[in-house]
């Protein structure tokens, strides 16, 4: 089990405002637990990089709050939810922490989220999708910052088939992940007009994907849909590439990929392919601005996902610092407050659900011609509102009800 503390910058002020004095704080530190992926397939999406945003957000912040440091933690859940569920009890309840933060897999996001709601103590996902997580599940100590899988399912079916993508074949991983990825895109198309024609649903961690990629060749469906993340998207990509399926005329679309992704992948394999993203270092002078100071330290250009855990520490600590206190329940009634407008989120609003609403884009991955220099991936083909990606709240989730 891989478990490390991080140094913290120690950057204090030389005198204590009188906020500060009066702080009601739990201990003396407020301690950020980045629970996540540092070996495994999720590792290069998450992983390292999201431990690095954490520790800039920290930084930034000015290392303290109410006079008090700030400490982060990491730990390795290995995409176990056991692992998962034993770390944050562990941090909740010995080493006080007061925020997790990342937890890929939405396995594992849902078994911490159960530990965070016994505990009463906060924990924001970045890189769980699940959309049960903010529905049947929902709880008033958790948050999904990024993405769900309505809005990916929304943002990559219902733009394409309005771009004449009418007919589908899936490629879904046989994880409840890829099936909730395939279930909200099929009801997307079904509304829009398209069709469905059938599915293979390859095991998670498949390696020879070659069997499923002609059955979705011998569909002859417009779109084949890419259900499923890392490493299972990056191999189905991959081989489509190899096998000239996109040559046909088919095209593809993932409903999960991240730039990490395309980077592994190479522009020649996957040209031409269309996803819904929530960050892209390249949009504009914001985002690239902060994604260039990440790259220094990191030499790669950041994930949404990784992208995420920046914003949503620096929101947890201006709430802190606003609240006056790192109460958890008050703490989040803070974080709603406000819109989250910062180089990540454009037009963001943490709903009582927890779900952080937000725009989202439509992107296809360029050509190695049309690339101009490294990273130079994407052309944003449509900005998605999040009021049409994320929709409304669960019905199944009762908070903020009367």
């Amino acid at each position: 089990m891989y478990v490390t503390r991080l140094s913290v910058v120690s950057i204090f002020a030389l005198a204590l405002f009188s906020s500060a004095a009066s702080a009601q704080l739990s201990d003396d530190v407020v301690r950020i637990g980045v629970l996540t992926d540092m070996t495994g397939p999720s590792s290069t999406p998450s992983g390292q990089g999201s431990v690095t945003a954490a520790q800039m957000a920290v930084e930034d912040f000015g290392g303290s709050v109410l006079g008090k440091p700030i400490s982060i933690i990491v730990g390795d859940h290995q995409i176990k939810p056991d692992v998962g569920a034993a770390l944050a009890r562990r941090w909740y309840d010995i080493d006080q922490v007061d925020l997790i933060v990342d937890v890929p897999v939405s396995a594992v996001g849902l078994a911490v989220q159960n530990v965070a709601n016994d505990r009463k103590k906060l924990l924001i996902v970045h890189s769980t999708g699940a959309a049960d997580f903010h529905g049947k599940f929902c709880s008033p100590y958790a948050m999904q910052w990024v993405f769900d899988t309505r809005a990916l399912a929304v943002g990559t079916a219902q733009e394409v088939v309005k771009r004449g993508g009418d007919s589908w074949y899936f490629i879904t991983d046989d994880i409840a992940f890829g099936h909730a990825l395939e279930r909200d895109a099929s009801a997307v198309i079904s509304r829009a007009g398209g069709k469905v024609l059938g599915a293979a649903r390859p095991p998670f961690g498949t390696s020879d994907m070659s069997s499923f990629l002609l059955q979705a060749q011998a569909s002859k469906a417009k779109i084949i849909g890419i259900a499923g993340g890392p490493p299972n998207n990056i191999n189905e990509i991959k081989t489509a590439g190899e096998f000239g399926i996109l040559k046909g005329g088919q095209q593809m679309a993932a409903l999960l990929a991240l730039i990490t992704d395309i980077d592994s992948l190479g522009l020649q394999n996957a040209q031409g392919l269309l996803l819904t993203t929530a960050f892209y270092w390249d949009m504009d002078d914001r985002t690239r601005q902060w994604s260039k100071r990440y790259f220094e330290k990191m030499k790669r250009m950041p994930t949404m996902w990784q992208a995420g855990v920046y914003s949503s520490v620096i929101a947890y600590l201006n709430a802190v610092r606003d609240a006056g206190t790192d109460e958890p329940l008050k703490v989040a009634a803070k974080m709603r407050e406000k819109p989250i407008d910062d180089f990540f989120a454009r037009n963001g609003k943490l709903r009582e659900d927890g779900l952080m609403v937000h725009d989202l884009m439509l992107v296809q991955v360029k050509s190695p011609e049309e690339s101009k220099y490294p990273w130079d991936y994407y052309k944003i083909l449509a900005k998605i509102s999040g009021e049409d990606a994320f929709g409304p709240p669960d019905p199944a989730c009762g908070l903020g009800k009367k």
